[in-house]
């Protein structure tokens, strides 16, 4: 009886440890940019890509849409939801180190939302999550033409100016 309690204290301790941590719990991004979502989660000396599951999603208030899925080492391509087909990749060099890196490229403004990454071990499950907000791509204004510019524009202008009475002026003489 005593060796069950031990037992079941131990796994609970072990597993207890794992913990999956957000970098930074708000990203802030423009339209047609890219950026990195960052977590990190407990590593042990084992720790193999091959051994880990981990399962991203994008929530907002009216869906919720699978962002990428890693089970065994093996990217599922046909989990990912339509929105980030090609517009987002794992950093698998980064998961032995127990960094899990997506990149999201080309983003658009329906790509705002909470993120929530679930990352499962044979020692231990969890999950963390942050917020990416993404505006919508600015309309740049016409660069600020400079005085020299405006005062050579107005110089030709008066030069025209000029000939042209000077031309009228020599053809009425004549």
């Amino acid at each position: 009886m005593i060796c069950r309690i031990l037992l079941l204290i131990s796994l609970n301790c072990v597993c207890g440890t794992f913990v999956v941590n957000v970098t930074q719990t708000s990203y802030q991004a423009e339209e047609n940019h890219n950026i990195t979502l960052e977590w990190t989660f407990t590593t042990t000396a084992d720790t193999s890509p091959d051994s880990l599951v981990i399962f991203c999603e994008m929530k907002t208030d009216h869906t919720v849409l699978v962002l990428f899925l890693l089970h065994g080492g093996v990217v599922v391509p046909e989990s990912q939801d339509q929105q980030f087909v090609g517009r987002v990749h794992l950093d698998k060099d980064a998961l032995s180190d127990g960094r899990l890196r997506l990149h999201v490229s080309r983003l658009r403004t329906e790509d705002s939302g909470r993120y929530l990454c679930d990352v499962r071990t044979n020692y231990g499950v969890d999950f963390g999550e942050c917020w990416l907000n993404i505006s919508a791509a600015r309309d740049w204004p016409e660069p600020e033409r400079s005085n020299s510019e405006r005062a050579n524009r107005v110089s030709w202008g008066i030069i025209f100016l000029y000939f042209g009475l000077g031309l009228t002026a020599a053809v009425v003489v004549v």
